[in-house]
């Protein structure tokens, strides 16, 4: 590939379709996340970003040599990265006496850093330390969130919205009940994150509806909020905003009430009730009888009303 006037211009067919997969869709690919290690990363939070990571997978990239940055002070560093690995999410792990078992969770737009929440372990059981079976690789998880933190709290109400978009995995218009494999269940309570991950079981109950259970599977974190960058609403909303062709067109006289019920409204011009055709039924039908008696006192009324003619 050529660089001319910050234009890349592909030469060969391979680099064409790979420029063609980065451009922008109505559509976007799913989301990808890089994890990324610091310069002094120990073996709590190595540990902890190969179990995100395996929570992740297939979409993430995990980035095993150690790298000296600091993402509150230089953003370079993970806008090369990002651009690099086409990746729009990120974790980056670090320990110093400061800030020990630091994890940053953050996010891209348009390859410059979004937002970013530090946060800290406090306690962390990895995957390898629960004996249970694990969910198959790529499983769309259940997302519970709990607390009433992340509906007051500005800062608890970013960092609800980054989780979403870091573990939602692939949007889909529907997922049957057996597909409910894995459950991430998250509570701000007191001032901590504690981030807990079950496998569901579908047990008999002898009705239709199975009994589901939950079995701790790994990993569980407590956190601890540490400094956050949040960007400004402008920039949220330029970040939120969608193309007119995804946008649903509004339908005239259609409404729905609170249960999703749809009506619709129909104008229609004036009618003649006297002319309406209504429902025939078998017991107004006149019988033979009351046929021949009717058609008797029509053929007196025409006699009569002839003979006035001709006298006048």
């Amino acid at each position: 590939m050529t660089q001319l006037d910050g234009v890349v211009k592909p030469k060969t067919k391979r680099s064409k379709r790979f420029l063609q997969g980065r451009e922008p869709k109505l559509n976007e690919n799913i989301k990808n996340a890089m994890l990324i290690k610091g310069g002094n990363a120990n073996q709590t939070v190595t540990q902890a970003l190969k179990d995100i990571y395996s929570l992740k997978k297939p979409n993430a990239v995990m980035y095993k040599k150690k790298n000296i940055t600091r993402p509150f002070e230089d953003q370079t560093s993970l806008e090369f990265f990002s651009k690099k690995s086409d990746c729009s999410l990120f974790l980056f792990g670090s320990h110093n006496k400061k800030r020990p078992n630091n994890l940053v969770f953050g996010r891209m737009f348009d390859f410059h850093v979004l937002d970013m929440i530090e946060s800290g372990i406090e306690k962390f059981v990895s995957l390898k330390d629960i004996k249970n079976s694990k969910f198959p690789e790529g499983t769309k998880p259940l997302l519970i969130f709990a607390g009433d933190a992340f509906e007051t709290d500005n800062e608890h109400k970013k960092l609800k919205s980054l989780l979403i978009d870091f573990f939602r995995g692939p949007t889909v218009p529907c997922v049957r009940l057996a597909g409910l494999e894995h459950v991430l269940h998250i509570t701000a309570l007191e001032g901590k994150i504690y981030l807990r991950s079950y496998k569901a079981l579908l047990k008999k109950s002898g009705c239709r509806t199975p009994r589901i259970e939950l079995e701790d599977m790994g990993p569980s974190f407590d956190f601890t909020m540490r400094r956050t960058h949040l960007a400004s609403d402008d920039l949220y909303k330029t970040a939120h905003r969608q193309p007119k062709a995804l946008k649903p067109k509004k339908k005239k006289n259609v409404s729905h009430d609170v249960f999703g019920t749809k009506y619709g409204r129909l104008h229609m011009q004036k009618q003649d009730l006297a002319k309406l055709q209504t429902r025939k039924m078998k017991g107004l039908k006149k019988r033979k009888g009351e046929k021949a008696e009717g058609e008797g006192e029509e053929v007196e009324a025409e006699a009569t009303t002839a003979k006035k003619a001709k006298t006048q």
